[in-house]
């Protein structure tokens, strides 16, 4: 598990990868690509990468904690 180098969600890049996911979620990174492959969770297959839009992820994690980010 790694840990989340980034202090507030303006210094996330604008998009996000599965390691960086892992961090900010506090999760393995295999954990991080089984969320990234569930339904509702706003992944983007580029190629063979996956990615996740950082507006997208954070409204997600809104959702998720029925809180007002």
């Amino acid at each position: 598990m790694k840990e989340c180098i980034y202090k507030s969600y303006d210094e996330l890049p604008v998009m996000l990868n599965v390691d960086m996911i892992a961090g900010l979620l506090g999760i393995s990174v295999s954990g991080a690509y089984e969320l990234m492959h569930e339904k509702g969770f706003p992944a983007l297959k580029i190629g063979t990468r996956l990615v996740v839009p950082k507006y997208k992820f954070i409204s997600w994690v809104d959702k998720q904690t029925g809180g007002d980010l």
